[in-house]
């Protein structure tokens, strides 16, 4: 008989615990997440203009035109398509330092800027650890920054603030480094662009 209630104690127990844990908690975190953070919790979702989506911030985009500056390179191809939506695939890459295809990767993206007369920096040929990084260094904008004002018909001058406004500070302004959510700048450009055909 006390083996039977032993276990039935220990069934109890087990059905607490999986209810607080599995269910309380992760609907409590869900709740408060909703409330004080409502933006990031639903996935800080860039809309355009029109209220479409166009991207996340906390996800990087891919921009291939020179008009837009490049994001980081992803070792997942997790946004498709001219408006950069995501598709929900991310990933990252464990590939050794002295694996071909990393090697091969990085020499070709390097060749790449070489093409465009743009001194490589490290963001800007290296993945990052999550793959899914969507800041730039304020380096690596700068880099880019003559080829975007050339394709888009823009003084460097008109651009600088639009990096400075995007541009990250530290965490808790001593981790890390200062950074610029590319899809923040690329979409600011945009709306200045369509700004002054309005004007």
């Amino acid at each position: 008989m006390t083996f039977i209630r032993e276990i039935i104690r220990a069934v109890g127990i087990t059905l607490v615990i999986w209810l607080l844990t599995a269910i309380v908690y992760p609907l409590a975190i869900l709740r408060v997440g909703q409330i004080a953070f409502p933006y990031t919790a639903n996935g800080s979702i860039v809309l355009n203009i029109n209220a479409e989506p166009i991207g996340s911030a906390a996800i990087g985009q891919i921009f291939t035109s020179d008009k837009y500056f490049h994001s980081r390179p992803s070792v997942v191809r997790y946004s498709q398509g001219k408006k950069a939506q995501p598709t929900g695939i991310s990933g990252a890459s464990n590939l050794a330092p002295s694996n071909p295809d990393l090697i091969n990767r990085i020499t070709e993206k390097a060749s790449e800027f070489e093409d465009e007369n743009i001194q490589p920096t490290a963001d800007l040929i290296y993945t990052s650890g999550s793959g899914l990084d969507p800041h730039i260094s304020l380096k690596a904008a700068r880099q880019q920054l003559p080829r975007v004002a050339r394709t888009r018909n823009l003084e460097e001058s008109e651009i600088i603030p639009l990096i400075n406004k995007y541009a990250d500070t530290r965490f808790l302004w001593i981790f890390g480094e200062p950074g610029v959510n590319v899809l923040r700048l690329n979409y600011a450009l945009d709306l200045q662009d369509i700004n002054r055909n309005n004007s």
